[in-house]
């Protein structure tokens, strides 16, 4: 658990330094801040999504994903986490927790901070492989490099979306913590196959992510979560048909 320890760590400081230094920034500084992070998330959720080896998979992951999500009202339930946590934060009277106007819109940039961020730091191969290579062996030397690009990436989103990036830290604990406590079955669950595919489904989550901080179009990613799970799944179906 180290390597996970370590990447909350960095998370953490990169979002409490991003947060009470971007609340001494003009408004336009961060919308303009809050575009490049869109645009960037853009450029890496194509560079994800392009790894699929069969781009049906992907398609069949999302779509069902997507139904499975609406069905159960993840973005909805996401939300609602992300509203209590802003409210314990609040009581907290964290620095730069008042940085917007509102409540609401207080509100809004937490659980958009909260979302986009978890998504960023958990997907990705050096999530699964680091957290394996942790698990098994006890080398964290890939998510020790993931943590410090974690820590620049959550100090450049706390910048513009406040307190909602640091509360991120508890995804990575729990998800990534979670592979790497799993590690010897998910070594032999986890083909690379299912691993591109995952990789390529969490990249068009990211492109969602992207659209929607760029203000082009909302999304409600939250409820293509299950896509990430779906994926594996089809891989080893197609696999088992093709026998």
């Amino acid at each position: 658990m180290t390597g996970t320890i370590l990447n909350v760590a960095t998370v953490l400081v990169g979002s409490v330094l991003g947060t009470v230094l971007g609340n001494r920034l003009p408004e336009k500084i961060r919308e303009t801040v809050v575009h490049g992070l869109g645009l960037t998330t853009l450029v890496i959720g194509l560079s994800l999504a392009l790894k699929t080896q069969n781009i049906l998979i992907a398609l069949a992951s999302i779509l069902l994903g997507g139904i499975s999500g609406e069905l159960l009202d993840i973005e909805a339930a996401l939300e609602r986490l992300g509203r209590w946590l802003e409210a314990r934060s609040s009581r907290l009277k964290l620095p730069g927790s008042a940085a917007t106007a509102d409540a609401t819109s207080r509100t809004a940039n937490f659980v958009r901070g909260f979302l986009t961020a978890s998504l960023l730091f958990c997907v990705g191969p050096m999530t699964i492989m680091g957290s394996i290579q942790d698990g098994l062996t006890g080398d964290f030397t890939l998510l020790a490099i993931k943590s410090t690009m974690d820590g620049f990436a959550a100090l450049a989103f706390a910048s513009s979306l406040g307190w909602g990036v640091a509360f991120s830290a508890l995804t990575v604990l729990f998800y990534q913590g979670g592979i790497t406590l799993g590690a010897g079955w998910l070594k032999a669950a986890l083909t690379d196959p299912m691993i591109n595919e995952m990789t390529a489904v969490g990249g068009i989550l990211m492109l969602g992510i992207g659209l929607g901080l760029l203000e082009i179009k909302r999304i409600r990613v939250g409820n293509l979560l299950p896509a990430l799970f779906i994926a594996p799944l089809i891989v080893a179906l197609a696999a088992w048909l093709g026998r």
